[in-house]
């Protein structure tokens, strides 16, 4: 006897997006890398000087910093980048769950991103990521309706552009012979370092100084490359790929040999030309290769990430780390907070006198510690602080901040 197409059961509309704890996870490793990066730049004055800091110089000191540059540098913010593109979907399933009209909402949540990373930019770390995230994702609102094939497409072009733009400053740098003003570049350096090391007020003036000096930098690199990543997660977060992943088991293992096949000698020439031909232009080299190569090392991440959570051990690890990345943005404020406290004026001022190997166990030791904190701390609430706050904007509403008692 046929069924009654009519009692058939119908496909109902999605609900609102559930938890991906392997998308928080991965939001969780990102975390360290972009810790591990970023802490550079608070230890040393000579962090993008184009000289190397000569009270480091011992052949263990570029070790560790090759091994830096090698792993993490202009990797783990283009893997945040993508899963900021992956979330922003995740948005527009809430809003259309919730009825409101996600354009609105999505301008709010995007002002008060932009809000947040310039009070972090001016007094905490002028390399702040969160106010380009928030200019970007106005970009991303106008092209959420792309096409996949022409946003991929878009993703592939966006960092060749600045790519080119650096190998060819850097070849002219090369054949003319020229070098980095070693006695210009001290005399820098160490005029940064007394007003990082003064007062308070003399680290916020040259914050702002660096941030006048570095926006090219954003402009230039860190902007067309975190597009190109948004893109790819927007179209990631089409698919659903990270709430589906029965069916894109296939995936990871492609994405870590292809990555590391195609990323890893774009990471090694770049590490080799920042550490050992800094001030010659083969840096300058070095990271026009970068960003043609590191999306594809950054794409090995996440294969070889979801391989290992996908192992008998995974769930653990997952659990571990997903925490963090629930509350990802506070995390990130924390870092900031926390190196500036240990290395300017506003706490210990150890800027000058930690070495590179010292700099990766202070951060693993950061990281360590904020595991086991937004474990605890999602224990009792619904989010991380500056998340709240964030979504206390976005939706124009106090949230429950505590957990419901069960």
């Amino acid at each position: 006897m046929a069924a009654d197409p009519s009692r058939q059961p119908r496909e109902q509309p999605p609900g609102p997006p559930a938890r991906l704890l392997h998308l928080d996870a991965l939001r969780g490793f990102a975390l360290l890398g972009i810790l591990m990066v970023n802490i550079g730049s608070f230890a040393s004055a000579y962090y993008g000087m184009a000289v190397p800091d000569p009270a480091f110089a011992r052949p263990v000191d570029r070790a560790v910093r090759w091994l830096v540059a090698c792993l993490f540098e202009t990797k783990f913010y283009l893997l945040f980048s993508f899963l900021f593109g992956y979330s922003f979907t995740l948005q527009m399933t809430a809003a259309e769950h919730s009825g409101k009209a996600f354009v609105p909402r999505m301008l709010r949540r995007l002002l008060g991103l932009w809000l947040i990373g310039a009070a972090h930019a001016v007094w905490l770390f002028h390399g702040d990521i969160l106010s380009t995230y928030a200019v970007l994702g106005l970009m991303l609102l106008g092209l959420r309706h792309q096409a996949e094939a022409r946003a991929v497409r878009l993703a592939c072009v966006l960092p060749l552009l600045p790519a080119a733009v650096l190998a060819l400053l850097g070849g002219l740098q090369l054949f003319a012979g020229e070098t980095a003003d070693l006695a210009y570049a001290t005399a820098r350096a160490s005029a940064a370092q007394q007003a990082w090391l003064g007062t308070p007020a003399s680290v916020v003036a040259q914050r702002l100084r660096d941030l006048g000096n570095t926006w090219w930098i954003v402009v230039l690199i860190q902007g067309p490359c975190a597009l190109a990543m948004f893109m790819l997660g927007l179209v990631a977060g089409r698919r659903r790929m990270f709430a589906r992943l029965d069916r894109y088991h296939a995936l990871w293992p492609s994405l870590a040999a292809w990555g590391l096949a195609v990323g890893l000698p774009g990471a090694v020439f770049y590490a080799t030309a920042m550490v050992y031909g800094m001030g010659l232009g083969w840096e300058i080299v070095g990271l026009g290769l970068s960003l043609a190569s590191a999306p594809f090392l950054s794409a090995a991440y996440v294969g070889l990430a979801m391989m290992l959570f996908q192992r008998a051990s995974g769930p653990r690890i997952v659990g571990l780390l997903a925490p963090a990345g629930r509350m990802a943005l506070s995390n990130y404020l924390l870092q900031s907070l926390v190196c500036a406290l240990i290395f300017t004026a506003y706490g210990l001022g150890w800027m000058g006198r930690v070495s590179p190997g010292g700099c990766v166990l202070i951060a693993s030791i950061i990281f360590a510690a904020q595991l086991a904190a937004s474990r605890l701390w999602l224990r009792r609430f619904g989010y991380g602080p500056v998340e709240w706050a964030l979504r206390a904007f976005t939706v124009g509403a106090w949230p429950a901040m505590r957990r419901a008692l069960r």
